[in-house]
């Protein structure tokens, strides 16, 4: 498997922190982090989906009705590309509370001429999953771009374990080439940042007791499901 290549199995949880919980959790927890090797980034995520939204309309349904099945397409960037930076190209499925990503890298350029319809780049396992979902959902193009800025650790002595603070979390459904830049319209204020802990294990003791000591629990946020609704609630206002 290509180094850039991955298969991702684990589970995430999400909090939604003011700045306050941020910097006294960040107190509490700091000497057990180590910034991985993005470090901070500003990423920007190119989501797919049909004409009528059917891939985050399944996702947005399928929590709310229970079912333990959920999927989304998108290119990842670092920054803003050019036709020859690196990308990710990723789907990514949720079952029953474990997230299950795989994740492979071609230049901007091959990723484009893909998603508009050119050939696949490899026959690899991670390539035919992704296109098996490109033509059950007939070829979905790009929806909306969903940008903000990163902060990630690794846990020390236990790198599977990873902990990211988004901010400035924005997107645009319009304008949809990644190398304009990662502005848009914003989704999530500037006094808080989502904070994402992933892993593939269980979570160690001294960070769940750190979480319970300043009251902070799971919440439920998604960047292209609050886009999504955003870009419907604009639809009905301009009616």
């Amino acid at each position: 498997m290509a180094k850039d290549n991955f298969i991702f199995k684990r589970v995430e949880k999400k909090y939604l922190l003011t700045a306050r919980e941020r910097e006294a959790l960040l107190e509490k927890i700091a000497p057990m982090l180590v910034p991985d090797k993005y470090g901070h980034s500003t990423i920007s995520s190119l989501y797919l989906d049909t004409p009528d939204f059917r891939i985050i309309r399944a996702s947005i349904e399928a929590k709310e009705l229970g079912h333990a099945y959920k999927e989304k397409l998108r290119l990842r960037t670092y920054g803003t590309p050019t036709a020859d930076s690196k990308t990710f190209l990723e789907i990514k499925k949720k079952y029953k509370g474990v997230v299950y990503k795989r994740r492979i890298a071609m230049t901007l350029a091959e990723a484009m001429d893909y998603i508009n319809g050119g050939a696949r780049l490899s026959d690899s396992q991670i390539m035919r999953e992704i296109d098996y979902s490109m033509n059950f959902y007939s070829h979905p193009k790009p929806a909306a771009v969903v940008s903000y800025e990163r902060d990630a650790f690794f846990v020390r002595d236990l790198p599977a374990l990873r902990i990211t603070f988004d901010s400035g979390v924005r997107y645009r459904n319009a304008d949809l080439d990644l190398t304009h830049g990662s502005y848009g319209k914003t989704l999530l204020d500037d006094p808080f940042s989502l904070m994402e802990i992933k892993t593939d294990g269980a979570m160690p003791l001294w960070l769940s007791h750190a979480l319970d000591e300043l009251k902070i629990y799971p919440a439920s946020f998604s960047k292209y499901g609050r886009a999504y609704i955003d870009i419907i609630n604009e639809k009905r206002n301009k009616q």
